[in-house]
C-alpha cells in the first residue's frame, strides 16, 4: 500500500507539497478550514516568483505554459527615493537582471489546485489536534467538520504542517516560541483598472513609474517605504509599510480588519509622504487592508518523528526579501525529493535530509529579510547607522537590492 501523508493547510505551501508527495509515490489528504478553493480575494494580493520556483511549478503542471500566461514579468528591481518636500524621485539602486514573475495569489492557487485530484481535498475541515502512535510510525489527526461540527479522525504515516506562521502544529513542539513583531505594519491593496486603461490615474502612475509592468518598484521615504508592481489582468499591487506599536490581533490571522476612520487617516498620511500619483492610486483602491508583520528567529529543527514543518510554519519571515512563497515552494520540492529517495521505510532519514538542506538556506534568508526591512524602515541596526536618504552613499544603497539575499540565484537543493 502507498504511504499516506496528511497535509494541514490548503494554501500555496500545502498545494506544493501535495504535488511533490504524489510524485514521490505518496497518497495525500489536504485539510483546509476554508469551505472551498478561493475564487479571488484582495487579501491574497500579489507575489513574486523567483526562477527556481517557476521551474518547479511548471514541472508540476500538465500544461507548463499556463504559468507564463498567468504571470507577468518582473525584469527589474528598482529602489528609489521620494523627496519629502518636492516629491521628486531619484534612483538609489537598480538591478536589470531580476527575472522574477509577478502573480496574483488566487490565480497561482488555482493553477496549483486544478491539476490535483479533487478527492484529496477536505474543504471545510478544521484541524484540532494530533497524536503519535507509541512506535512513532503513524499519526492520528482529529478534525472538526465545519458544516456539521462532527469530530472525525484520520490516520497517516506523515503529518505535514503547512498551516502558516501561526502554526498550531508547531506550537505542540515549541509551546514557548513567540513570533517577533517587526516594528511596523503594511497597508496593502490591489487596484483594478480593467476598462479604465486610459484613465487619468493610470496615465499618471505610468508616467511616474515608466517601467511598471516589468519592474518591482521600492519607494523610500523618511522611515517608511512602499512597493508597487503590476500583476496580470489589469491589476496594480501596492504595499506601504508604517512604523507603529504592535496592534492587538484577534483570531489566527495576521490580517487586520480596518475601519473607514483608519483608511481616511492613512489617505491623509499618503498625501504628506508620497507623490500625488501614488497617493491618488492608494486613495482610489477599494478595500485596502493591513498585515501585521512578524518573523521568528530561525528554528533549530523543523521535524519531530513523523511530523514536519514547511513554508511559513517552518520559517516565519518578513516580506522584504520576496521569500515567503518561494521558500514554501522550495521546501515542498526538497521534501518530495527526499521522500522519494529514501522511501517510506526510511522516513526519519528522509526528514533529516530535508532539514539539513533547507534549514541553512531559510535561516540566512529570514535574517537577511529582517535586516533589509529595518534598513528600509529607517530602524536601528546592530552594526551600522540607520538608513538616511540624504546621506546614504552608493555602496549603502546597493544593500537595498534583492540579489543580496543569501542563495538568491540558486538555493541549494542537492540530495546526497
Amino acid at each position: 500500500m502507498k504511504p499516506k501523508a496528511i497535509i494541514v493547510g490548503g494554501s500555496i505551501a500545502g498545494l506544493s507539497c501535495a504535488h511533490t508527495l504524489i510524485l514521490a509515490g505518496w497518497e495525500v489528504a489536504v485539510i483546509e478550514k476554508s469551505s472551498s478553493p478561493p475564487s479571488g480575494s484582495p487579501t491574497g494580493a500579489g507575489l513574486a516568483l523567483d526562477p527556481q520556483s517557476q521551474l518547479f511549478i511548471s514541472s508540476w503542471l500538465h500544461h507548463p505554459h499556463l504559468l507564463h500566461q498567468a504571470t507577468s514579468p518582473l525584469s527589474f528591481d528598482q529602489n528609489q527615493a521620494t523627496h519629502p518636500q518636492n516629491k521628486a524621485t531619484r534612483t538609489l539602486a537598480r538591478d536589470e537582471d531580476f527575472n522574477f514573475r509577478a502573480a496574483y495569489w488566487p490565480h497561482l492557487h488555482s493553477l496549483l489546485h486544478n491539476p490535483l485530484p479533487p478527492h484529496i481535498f477536505f474543504w471545510g475541515h478544521l484541524f484540532l489536534s494530533f497524536t503519535l502512535s507509541p512506535d512513532k510510525l503513524s499519526v492520528k489527526v482529529n478534525l472538526r467538520v465545519c458544516k456539521t461540527q462532527e469530530i472525525i479522525q484520520m490516520e497517516a504515516n506523515l503529518l505535514v504542517a503547512a498551516d502558516g506562521c501561526l502554526s498550531s502544529i508547531r506550537l505542540a513542539f515549541l509551546p514557548h516560541l513567540k513570533l517577533r513583531y517587526s516594528g511596523y505594519c503594511a497597508w496593502r491593496g490591489v487596484f483594478y483598472y480593467s476598462g479604465n486603461e486610459d484613465s487619468e490615474t493610470i496615465q499618471d502612475i505610468r508616467r511616474r513609474y515608466p517601467d511598471l509592468g516589468k519592474c518591482l518598484y521600492f519607494d523610500m521615504g523618511f522611515k517608511t517605504h512602499s512597493v508597487l508592481y503590476e500583476i496580470p489582468n489589469k491589476k496594480l499591487n501596492w504595499i506601504w509599510y508604517i512604523n507603529q506599536p504592535e496592534p492587538q490581533l484577534k483570531g489566527t490571522s495576521v490580517t487586520m480588519k480596518v475601519s473607514n476612520d483608519m483608511i481616511n487617516k492613512m489617505h491623509q498620511e499618503a498625501d504628506k509622504i508620497w507623490a500625488p500619483e501614488f497617493s491618488k492610486l492608494i486613495k482610489e483602491t477599494r478595500d485596502p487592508f493591513i498585515n501585521v508583520i512578524y518573523d521568528c528567529d530561525p528554528l533549530q529543527r523543523i521535524f519531530w518523528d513523523n511530523v514536519v514543518l514547511v513554508g511559513d510554519a517552518a520559517h516565519p519571515t518578513t516580506p522584504h526579501g520576496v521569500r515567503s512563497t518561494n521558500m514554501s515552494i522550495l521546501d515542498a520540492a526538497v521534501l518530495g525529493k527526499c521522500l522519494h529517495k529514501w522511501g517510506p521505510q526510511n522516513l526519519a532519514l528522509a526528514l533529516e535530509e530535508y532539514q539539513s538542506i533547507r534549514l541553512p538556506v531559510t535561516s540566512k534568508q529570514v535574517l537577511h529579510s529582517r535586516h533589509l526591512g529595518r534598513i528600509k524602515q529607517g530602524l536601528s541596526l546592530p552594526d551600522q547607522e540607520p538608513f538616511d536618504l540624504q546621506t546614504a552613499d552608493l555602496d549603502y544603497c546597493q544593500q537595498l537590492l534583492q540579489r543580496n539575499m543569501p542563495f538568491f540565484s540558486n538555493a541549494t537543493l542537492s540530495i546526497h
